[in-house]
């Protein structure tokens, strides 16, 4: 029920999102944009598919996803 409701509400509200690309982007073109276009959703989508697939998550799984990555050598 809810990944369908993320579903929904990504679709209907991913066109009037305010999309901001990761500060982390760099000139290889490797990069993801973020939008909170509900707030108990977080959407990414790669920057360089604008128009193609968006991931949904809660805000307590893009926070921990978010955590584990800046605790991750690289």
């Amino acid at each position: 029920m809810i990944t369908e409701r993320r579903r929904e509400m990504t679709m209907a509200a991913s066109s009037r999102a305010a999309w901001r690309k990761s500060s982390h982007s760099g000139a290889n073109g490797n990069c993801v944009e973020v939008a909170c276009p509900a707030p108990d959703l977080v959407a990414v989508r790669d920057s360089n598919d604008p128009a193609g697939p968006e991931l949904a998550f809660s805000p307590r799984q893009w926070k921990a996803f978010t955590q584990a990555v800046k605790r991750t050598p690289r």
